[in-house]
């Protein structure tokens, strides 16, 4: 489940439900294209919830080489130092990242009109995985008056120019499911902030 600490929109995504007026605007990486309807993505052949009511699936293109785009987003330990809105990152497991791998990872949720101001727990685990081609990881995201159940897939694909990353995500739980526009919308912004900055640290790397 990125944006900068002080507007807090990634971490936002879990804090509902907000009113969609409420939410302002974020812009969504370069070349970056939202998908809400058409086959979901899968990794080895898993997907996000069928039933969820809360999901989005955007993409964008990254003119990097794949090992950079996989390194940046396996080594979740380092996602501090290019996710500006995750506080911290631990690894349950040793090694390799690979199916079986699990993580701990915060976020802090700014206070909104729904729920007060707290700290947000997500405990990944890697339910699926094909090095370099895709990602599936699963897990709740906890904090004070909250609970997400989150299904998270991401596809990587060499083409010309670099590297196309799509990604989808469905949350469920009681919250979101009470303002299902307004929780899509956050998730929506969510996953383009997450983008934008995969993008950006990816290119900074090639020059």
């Amino acid at each position: 489940m990125s944006t900068v600490r002080s507007t807090g929109v990634r971490a936002a995504l879990l804090a509902v439900p907000l009113a969609i007026g409420l939410l302002g605007t974020t812009a969504a990486p370069a070349g970056a294209t939202s998908q809400r309807s058409g086959d979901s993505l899968t990794c080895r052949g898993q997907g996000v919830d069928p039933d969820a009511r809360v999901r989005h699936r955007t993409e964008t293109l990254i003119h990097a080489p794949l090992r950079t785009i996989w390194k940046l987003q396996t080594d979740v330990e380092r996602w501090p130092s290019w996710q500006d809105s995750v506080e911290t990152v631990g690894r349950l497991d040793h090694g390799p990242f690979r199916k079986g791998s699990a993580f701990r990872w915060t976020t802090l949720v700014p206070p909104n009109p729904a729920t007060p101001a707290t700290e947000l727990e997500i405990t990944s685990t890697v339910e699926q995985l094909r090095r370099g081609s895709c990602i599936r990881w699963t897990g709740p995201a906890v904090g004070e008056g909250l609970r997400i159940d989150g299904i998270h897939v991401w596809n990587f694909t060499e083409v010309g120019g670099g590297v196309r990353v799509s990604t989808e995500e469905t949350h469920t739980g009681p919250q979101v499911d009470a303002n299902v526009p307004a929780a899509t919308e956050i998730l929506r912004q969510g996953l383009e902030a997450w983008l934008r900055e995969l993008k950006a640290a990816a290119e900074a790397r090639t020059r």
